[in-house]
């Protein structure tokens, strides 16, 4: 099952909100599991990839700072 979560065209802001806060509930999902977990491996492995998208947000940043207004966003999710 496919589903188109987001489509269209944004200004650089309204498209870098959207990205800021699709990634923050990605790592706030973690930071959640960390708190529950007393499983030190687990709790190492979440920590890496909230690094991981922590430097994919910031990579995103940098990419939209350089476009011109609007940017096309296709966002989907596959189940």
């Amino acid at each position: 099952m496919t589903v188109q979560l987001v489509t269209g065209e944004f200004s650089k802001l309204e498209t870098l909100n959207m990205i800021t806060q699709m990634f923050e509930m990605r790592i706030k999902f973690h930071e959640d599991k960390i708190m529950s977990s007393h499983n030190e491996e687990d709790i190492k492995m979440r920590e890496k990839k909230i690094k991981f998208l922590q430097g994919e947000l910031a990579q995103a940043r940098t990419y939209l700072v350089s476009k011109e207004d609007p940017i096309a966003v296709l966002c989907t999710i596959t189940i």
